[in-house]
């Protein structure tokens, strides 16, 4: 399919909401003007995805607005299942995130997933200070969890900004190994499901997503402790 047209199902838009549209008819009139330059482009792409979804990637990332998957990695409707959250916290008393991943896995049969979370996070910053921010702070603490892990490590960076980042990375990596230690993920990976499951980071200065140096195909790396027996 091509790609040229903004309108595409593949490339974003350079729209900006206009905040005089109180009743969202310009919305509505956008979301008619992108469908009819779709299927002028493939009269056949609706009718397709309609019928089955089919992706082969879980998304999980942070419900920045400006991180939107399918843009960043210029995927169309039906490539990606998503979940977005405050941070890409991914933690195992949280049954959101743990319901999307099991369907995910068990269901759509997705082949990898990706933790990304995203340089200039809003929450990762307020997890890094002592603020009260009200029921987030409950949230929150699972970054804090995450700095005093790596505390060391972090202290010993001088540069604010790149202890910042770096506790980004943490927080993804953290995420992603906790995405390994459910059962889900490694009842499939004993039933010989491939499987794979990466941390990542986005640069919104450059538009860049990034590996974090983690990708896990089984469970022959995790901690002892967390490895469930069959």
């Amino acid at each position: 399919m091509s790609t040229s047209s903004s309108l595409s199902p593949i490339r974003g838009t350079i729209n900006k909401f206009d905040p005089a549209d109180e009743d969202l008819t310009k919305l509505l009139q956008a979301n008619r003007e992108w469908a009819k330059a779709v299927k002028e482009q493939d009269p056949e792409f609706f009718r397709q995805i309609n019928l089955k979804q089919e992706p082969k990637i879980l998304w999980i990332g942070c419900s920045d607005s400006r991180v939107p998957a399918e843009q960043i990695l210029q995927l169309g409707p039906g490539e990606l299942f998503v979940h977005r959250n405050i941070a890409n916290v991914v933690i195992n008393s949280d049954i959101n995130s743990l319901a999307v991943i099991q369907y995910a896995v068990e269901v759509l049969k997705v082949q990898h997933i990706i933790v990304c979370g995203h340089y200039n996070c809003g929450g990762v910053a307020a997890a890094s200070g002592n603020e009260q921010y009200g029921l987030i702070d409950s949230w929150l603490r699972n970054i804090k969890d995450v700095y005093r892990l790596h505390e060391e490590e972090l202290e010993a960076i001088s540069d604010s900004t790149d202890r910042f980042r770096r506790l980004v990375e943490f927080n993804a990596i953290h995420s992603a190994k906790n995405l390994c230690h459910t059962t889900t993920v490694q009842n499939a990976w004993a039933r010989g499901q491939k499987l794979a499951v990466h941390a990542w980071a986005y640069d919104l200065s450059d538009g860049h997503a990034r590996r974090l140096g983690f990708c896990a195909h089984d469970n022959k790396e995790l901690d002892k402790i967390y490895k469930v027996t069959q």
